[in-house]
């Protein structure tokens, strides 16, 4: 049982709900980002969707208007986002949905994570005795582990859902075989994956069309993946899984389709129908930790993010956010951080092939242990070693302290709620920003490069390293996919981020943002973001590397690097009367998109 903090958790509740009716005074609901004619903010009645993107939000608002609910709408923002953010998503990737159902008041989970070629070992990218590059990994049929976001969608509909795949698939279909318009950042994301795409033809004549970078305010199709949705639609997922797509899969990953003259070495994979035919989705229970009598619901193993976050949380829940300077607050939710990813390195990978301490990575009593390692005037030296969450000692660590293993930072989300009730955080990826830049010929698709986050070689040989590569095994990620309760068991907030290790880090900012600090969703997704993940640098974002806290928190020994961008958050917010706030990012990717059924002032 967790022990009370200074404030009574019965009034921490109610002012959550006063903190939920603020946010709708925040910036106008039609308020426009500089991206170009997307709508960070929208409040309304009868549903609402937030992704990075207006083509595929309208997909999952005209799967709400036409009675669908929350899942329904998901999965047809998830698969429009597979046209239009094509290197971040897509149907070659896999990734984290969460599930709030209204009626049961409960949430629920799927790990759609991709895995290993059941003949992988913890060699797989290791090659003459030594690890290989990233470079020479990412972009290799080595690096592409078995689709699972269409069995995600399965799993969804048929649990959850009222619509056929077929019917959710219909308006990206449509945006498929009708073109987008290019933004500013799909062509800079292409441009910065020109080389390596041009390794691959199917890739560069799908993506460089004319052998050229698309031009913003020009009409983007994409008729091969059209058709790809329209035969999952008719034959199911099973086309992938047991069938003909399938088979185009596994020969794409075992044989690169490579231009001979560029030189390339894209190493052949080991995929196989077997690999295809073994997958499962798994639905799993949340994980759960309450902050500030709120319960916050996330992703269990193999994602590290619903572990990491709920840690860092219970480390702040001894110290009064609210009332703290910013500095102080900016403090603390860094170590917090730098602690929980100590933790997080050490025993978090696939729980199917390792032990993994969940509960007790979870409790309040390991927490405070960690906890108790944070000074007001002091800054803790990285990488900190682990704690032992099944034998805390105040103070105390649990083994040799290990960096943080890179992780591919390009993902998305989206966020959905419908007149029901029922919520949907939802995570997917192809991780690298192209992924392996690998497209299944004929099929309109990049695939994955999820493998690489696996630990090339043990991340530190002295201790046994729960991410290495294993057959069948999924490897770690940092989606955070989150629901927020209330004391009754109703939505307060649900959002998500992509951003890689760093979306750990933006999920739990934005959430202290809005429940401490008392920001409105809006101002808490826009907020200037720091990231620590145990580094001896804590990245900040322009707005807070060039602030006056900077050097205040220099002064007791941070040190800082800039990052441009950190993460692309979106999220709902439950308001009285049975009104719903959507948020978007206002900037970052070029703004997002946020939409409800019925718009009001």
């Amino acid at each position: 049982m967790r022990r009370p903090v200074a404030r009574n958790l019965t009034v921490l509740a109610v002012s959550a709900a006063v903190v939920v009716s603020v946010g709708a005074a925040a910036p106008p609901p039609a308020a426009q980002s500089p991206g170009g004619g997307k709508t960070p903010m929208a409040v309304g009645y009868g549903g609402a969707v937030s992704s990075v993107d207006p083509d595929a939000s309208a997909a999952g608002i005209e799967v709400l208007r036409k009675g669908g609910n929350a899942v329904d709408a998901a999965v047809a923002t998830a698969a429009a986002l597979g046209v239009t953010e094509p290197y971040s998503a897509g149907i070659g990737g896999g990734g984290y949905f969460v599930y709030y159902d209204a009626k049961s008041r409960t949430v629920r989970t799927i790990d759609g994570r991709e895995t290993a070629p059941l003949t992988a070992d913890e060699n797989l990218f290791v090659e003459n005795g030594k690890p290989l590059a990233f470079a020479d990994a990412v972009s290799s049929g080595l690096s592409v582990g078995t689709p699972g976001t269409p069995a995600t969608w399965r799993t969804a509909l048929d649990r959850w859902g009222s619509k056929r795949l077929s019917s959710v698939l219909k308006p990206a279909e449509r945006i498929a075989r009708d073109g987008f318009t290019v933004d500013e950042t799909f062509r800079s994301q292409t441009a910065s994956n020109e080389a390596r795409f041009r390794y691959f033809p199917d890739t560069a004549q799908l993506f460089l069309p004319g052998g050229r970078l698309p031009v913003v305010g020009s009409t983007f199709k994409n008729p091969d993946l059209a058709r790809t949705y329209a035969e999952l639609g008719r034959k199911g997922v099973d086309t992938l899984y047991h069938g003909r797509l399938g088979r185009d899969v596994v020969d794409t990953v075992n044989k690169p389709p490579v231009d001979p003259g560029s030189g390339w070495n894209a190493r052949p994979g080991d995929l196989s129908a077997k690999d295809l035919a073994a997958y499962r989705t798994k639905v799993q229970a949340p994980t759960r930790t309450s902050y500030r009598g709120l319960g916050v619901y996330s992703m269990a193993p193999s994602s590290s993010g619903g572990t990491t976050v709920a840690e860092a949380l219970n480390i702040l829940e001894r110290t009064d956010l609210s009332k703290a300077s910013k500095a102080r607050y900016l403090h603390r939710f860094i170590e917090a951080s730098r602690i929980a990813f100590a933790d997080r390195g050490r025993w978090v990978g696939d729980p199917a092939f390792e032990d993994v301490p969940t509960k007790e990575l979870l409790s309040q009593r390991f927490a405070d242990a960690r906890e108790c390692l944070i000074k007001d005037d002091a800054v803790l030296t990285s990488p900190v070693p682990p704690g032992d969450p099944r034998h805390p000692e105040r103070c105390g660590t649990g083994g040799t302290a290990a960096p943080t293993t890179y992780e591919g930072d390009s993902t998305t989300h989206l966020t959905v709620a419908d007149k029901w009730g029922n919520v949907v955080a939802y995570t997917l990826t192809i991780e690298q920003t192209g992924g392996s830049g690998i497209t299944v010929p004929g099929r309109g698709f990049i695939l994955n490069n999820e493998l690489t986050d696996f630990s090339f070689t043990p991340a530190n040989p002295a201790v046994h390293d729960p991410n290495l590569p294993g057959p069948g095994k999924r490897p770690r990620s940092s989606i955070s996919p989150t629901i927020v309760l209330d004391r009754h068991d109703k939505p307060v907030v649900a959002l998500g981020s992509p951003g890689g290790a760093t979306i750990i880090t933006t999920v739990l900012q934005t959430l202290t943002g809005f429940v401490d600090r008392g920001l409105p969703l809006a101002d808490a997704i826009a907020a200037p973001r720091a990231s620590q993940r145990n580094a001896a640098q804590t990245e900040l974002e322009p707005g807070l590397y060039d602030s006056a806290v900077r050097k205040q928190l220099e002064a007791i020994g941070h040190s800082f690097k800039v990052n441009p961008e950190i993460g692309a958050a979106t999220g709902v917010q439950r308001l009285p009367g049975g009104k719903w706030l959507a948020a978007a990012e206002s900037v970052r990717r070029g703004g997002g998109s946020a939409m409800v059924v019925r718009p009001v002032r």
